[in-house]
C-alpha cells in the first residue's frame, strides 16, 4: 500500500495494528483480532472464519463490490466447496486465486493479516459482538483525533496561502502594474490567480463558480492539504519571478 500510516488503538487491553492509506482506506489486522480468541496462534481463527460460506459470500460481495478485476469464476468455486471437510481457506490463497484487494498479508515485525475496515469489523463480529464494540469505540476515537489535526493543518495552510496571495499581488504591483488603475490592478491580479488556478485545479476560478454555484467562498477554500501547500509554493515562486523580471 503507497504512503502509508501505522496506527494502533485499544480494545479490551489488546492493541490492533491499522494501516492506513492516505486517511481513505484503512486496514485493520486481523491477526489482532484474532488474539482476542486465541493468543497462540490467531492463524487458525482467521483460517477457520474463512472457511465459513457466509464468510465467503460476504467478502466475496465485497470484492464484486469494490474490485474490478475480482475473479469471480474463481469465487465461485470457492463458493461451490465451501462447507464441505474438505475445504481450507486461507488469506493468501484468497488473495492470490481472486485477485482480492480486501485482504493483505504483510511480513516482518508487524506482520500478520489485515483486511479492509468493512471486512475486519464482520470478522469482529464474529469473534465477539462485544469485541467488536469496543473496537469500534476507539477505532472513532482515532477518526475523531485525525479529523481535528486534520481540520488545524488545513485552516493554516490557507492562512499561508492567502498572505502568499497578498505577497504575489504585491509584486505584481510593485514590479509589473505601478501605473494601473485600480480596475485595471484587480483583473490583473485576477489574471494571475487564475493561471495559478489552471496549473493547479485545471480551472479558472469563474469556471469553478459555474460549475459549483451553490457552494461558498471560491475554488481555494475546497482546495486539499497538498493542493494548498503547493499552492503556496507557486505565489511565492510566482512573486520571486515577478521581482526578478522573468516572464
Amino acid at each position: 500500500m503507497p504512503k502509508q500510516k501505522k496506527d494502533t488503538i485499544e480494545a479490551k487491553g489488546f492493541s490492533i495494528q491499522i494501516y492506513t492509506e492516505d486517511f481513505k482506506n484503512d486496514y485493520i489486522s486481523l491477526t489482532d483480532i484474532a488474539r482476542y480468541k486465541n493468543t497462540d496462534d490467531p492463524r487458525f481463527v482467521i483460517q477457520n472464519w474463512m472457511r465459513n460460506r457466509n464468510t465467503l459470500e460476504f467478502i466475496g460481495l465485497w470484492e464484486a463490490l469494490n474490485n474490478a478485476d475480482f475473479n469471480r469464476v474463481q469465487f465461485d468455486t470457492f463458493r461451490n466447496e465451501a462447507g464441505l471437510n474438505r475445504f481450507t481457506m486461507t488469506p493468501q490463497k484468497w488473495i492470490d486465486s481472486t485477485n482480492a484487494i480486501g485482504f493483505i498479508s504483510k511480513s516482518g515485525r508487524y506482520g500478520g493479516t489485515y483486511a479492509h475496515y468493512d471486512i475486519a469489523m464482520e470478522f469482529a463480529s464474529w469473534i465477539s459482538p462485544e469485541f467488536k464494540l469496543y473496537i469500534i469505540q476507539d477505532y472513532k476515537r482515532l477518526k475523531n483525533d485525525e479529523n481535528s489535526k486534520l481540520s488545524i493543518s488545513w485552516n493554516l495552510h490557507r492562512e499561508i496561502s492567502k498572505i502568499n496571495y497578498r505577497i504575489h499581488t504585491d509584486a505584481i504591483k510593485t514590479y509589473l502594474l505601478a501605473d494601473l488603475t485600480s480596475e485595471q490592478l484587480s483583473y490583473k491580479y485576477a489574471s494571475e490567480a487564475d493561471i495559478l488556478n489552471v496549473a493547479l485545479f485545471g480551472k479558472r476560478a469563474k469556471q469553478w463558480r459555474e460549475e459549483n454555484p451553490s457552494l461558498k467562498g471560491n475554488i481555494r477554500d475546497y482546495a486539499s492539504l497538498n493542493e494548498l501547500l503547493v499552492l503556496a509554493n507557486m505565489e511565492s515562486y510566482n512573486a520571486i519571478l515577478i521581482e526578478k523580471g522573468v516572464d
